[in-house]
């Protein structure tokens, strides 16, 4: 059995103390043969705290065609009541405290956006280390498969030649007895 800094210098080409944290997991698994495969999303899923649960609900409502819609319907409403109600309005035009409602909403809503967007940024992050290791493990498998089967190859071509030596020394064997006679 090959050691991880054997595996590392014949399969990956570098020293061991080169390899990442992943590497040496990829090169660890190929050893143990087992898979590197893991679901990120539910480790992900894990960590999450309540308020950046919170936060992906209000990003993912926020950025739906739905909400924008229904927002729509509800500034058309606003709109047209205190158009109608005129004089008795409680926001007459200009529309001043809707206004204000607008830039609230828009300065809470975009960091909780922006923190949702950070978070699935990186968890892109560890979906694409982890891609990398699988296909780092795949790519070993791969060359190891390869090695197995020039090792097969070689051993039956040795097995091969050894068997035609022995033929050819067979013929040169019954050659040499039928040379006497043929001589008589």
């Amino acid at each position: 059995m090959k050691s991880i800094s054997e595996l590392a210098l014949h399969w990956l080409k570098r020293h061991p103390e080169a390899l990442t944290s992943g590497e040496r997991n990829v090169l660890q698994s190929t050893m143990d043969r087992r898979p590197v495969s893991r679901d990120t999303n539910e480790a992900y899923e894990r960590h999450l705290s309540v308020g950046d649960r919170m936060a992906d609900s209000i990003a993912r409502i926020g950025g739906s065609w739905r909400f924008i819609m229904g927002f729509c319907l509800f500034l058309a409403v606003w709109a047209l009541s205190n158009i109608w109600l005129a004089r008795d309005a409680f926001d007459p035009y200009p529309f001043i405290f809707l206004n204000l409602l607008l830039s609230m909403l828009a300065a809470i809503q975009a960091p909780v956006i922006m923190m949702s967007q950070n978070r699935q940024a990186e968890h892109d992050r560890i979906d694409a280390t982890h891609d990398y290791e699988v296909n780092l493990k795949s790519e070993i498998e791969i060359m190891a498969l390869h090695d197995k089967l020039d090792q097969l190859r070689n051993d039956q071509l040795v097995t091969i030649l050894a068997r035609i030596e022995r033929l050819a020394e067979d013929i040169r064997r019954l050659e040499s007895r039928r040379t006497p006679r043929a001589a008589d």
